[in-house]
């Protein structure tokens, strides 16, 4: 059968830190009285990794003749006509991305995630990159991002212990529309008030350094920290983050503004306004995570177009029969890339 841009069921995350504003502001329905704090709209982990169980964890597929079946199947079924020419991760081959909406309603813990040299040390610890795009921020909301310049180990790890790590954090007001980078190492926090899109490598591995002494209401207790492991992790070499190189291409009725350039995944944000209709140009897996508007893909040999409007993750696969976009409304995506085995190479 012919593929085509594939949606999913999310996965709903409840939170200690969540809220209802994935509901309220991008129309996804939540189960009453929880708060929740994720939103995991594209995602494939191999057993264990996140929960306990032999069964891997994967997206279900939402629309077409594939609903109803996950998207590791999918990978395994149609090989490169879905992936192309981007290297799955690790010997399980895992699909390269993780998708999610973050609802935070209270901070999240001061945390860090580990590169590769630390996951390869270290069996269970998986590398994780990260971005932010900020789509909603409450007035006087704001994130932490990255030491400040002079800030060594043993001044951090005093801080942990007096409970004073947040003054050595960078604090970044949220703006809407703003996307903050996040390599492995860099010590950080989503800070209340903040409804962001995140994207990043497949990893579930976070390590918190400070939690601001929440109690788990769940437990009664403060939740767990992990601080000799976010010690190994975060970078204190003092060296700033190298700038991105972002890039805007203007056309009549088309934007694509570059926002992170990464080994991992690249990703541009695309206006396109209503009432284009064109072919999609793609031979490589694409993935759209809608911010606005409403438009729909057309596949040959599929009855029903994909349909998508805020909210909403599309995987876009390798290979479609002659693929065409028609905006209804004005649009705008995050534009999900991978780099291929030969840009690896």
């Amino acid at each position: 059968m012919s593929l085509y841009p594939l949606k999913f069921v999310p996965r709903l995350v409840e939170k200690m830190w969540g809220g209802r504003k994935l509901e309220g502001v991008l129309g996804k329905r939540l189960p009453p009285d929880k708060c929740i704090g994720e939103s995991w709209e594209l995602y494939d982990f191999p057993p264990g990794v996140v929960e306990k169980g032999t069964q891997w964890l994967s997206s279900e597929i939402a629309n077409g003749p594939l609903a109803g079946r996950a998207l590791h199947w999918a990978v395994g079924e149609f090989g490169r006509e879905l992936y192309g020419d981007v290297p799955l991760v690790g010997p399980s081959g895992q699909f390269p991305i993780l998708i999610k909406f973050l609802d935070a309603r209270e901070d999240l813990s001061v945390q860090v995630h580990p590169d590769a040299e630390y996951a390869n040390a270290h069996p269970g610890a998986h590398l994780k990159t990260e971005a932010w795009y900020v789509m909603q921020a409450d007035p006087g909301s704001r994130l932490l991002k990255g030491l400040k310049p002079g800030v060594t180990r043993e001044e951090f790890e005093s801080a942990i212990e007096r409970g004073g790590v947040e003054q050595l954090i960078n604090a970044v007001p949220a703006k809407e529309g703003r996307c903050h980078f996040l390599p492995s190492g860099a010590v950080h926090a989503l800070g209340a008030g903040m409804l962001v899109a995140e994207v990043q490598t497949p990893s579930d591995t976070t390590f918190r350094v400070y939690d601001f002494d929440r109690v788990d209401p769940s437990t009664g207790e403060k939740r767990k920290v992990h601080v000799e492991e976010a010690l190994a992790c975060i970078d204190f070499s003092g060296e700033p983050e190298p700038p991105q190189k972002r890039s805007h291409v203007a056309g009549l009725f088309t934007t694509v503004t570059r926002l992170v350039t990464s080994p991992y995944f690249k990703l541009e944000k695309v206006r396109m306004t209503e009432g284009i209709e064109e072919p999609v140009p793609y031979d490589e897996p694409v993935v759209w995570v809608v911010l606005e508007g409403t438009a729909e893909v057309r596949v040959d040999g599929i009855k029903e177009p994909t349909r998508f409007t805020r909210g909403d993750t599309v995987l876009l696969p390798a290979e479609m029969k002659s693929p065409v976009i028609k905006t209804t409304s004005d649009c705008a995506w995050l534009e999900v890339t991978f780099p291929t085995k030969a840009s690896v190479e």
